[in-house]
């Protein structure tokens, strides 16, 4: 039942691994084609997942409320300057070498 519990632990950590990233918003794309919204940043990011070889952060669901909140972020940030700071899901759900973004804090 230990190594069970500890091999759990395991797996929980390995799954909880989401990159971050901080600095400014350097560009912006969204592709016509499958509605695609991404852009890169400068700065280094740090834990991204193994999928995510991409240097660039995905809106996950362009067409949901926290996406569509996620993606005026980001043009708020480069048409301003400002510094953000980017959470990712640990994910790369939305394409398949860039990671999927959680969380974008606006500084």
């Amino acid at each position: 039942m230990k190594k069970f519990f500890s091999f759990c632990l395991m797996l929980i950590s390995l799954s909880a691994q989401a990159g971050t990233q901080e600095g400014q918003i350097t560009s912006i794309l969204n592709r016509a084609s499958d509605g695609l919204h991404y852009f890169r940043m400068s700065g280094t990011a740090v834990d991204k997942p193994d999928c995510a070889s991409g240097s660039y952060w995905m809106i996950k669901d362009e067409n949901s409320t926290a996406g569509k909140s996620q993606f005026s972020m980001v043009l708020t940030a480069y048409a301003s300057g400002k510094t953000v700071q980017v959470i990712g899901s640990g994910k790369c759900d939305r394409w398949h070498d860039g990671e999927d973004v959680n969380s974008i804090i606006l500084k």
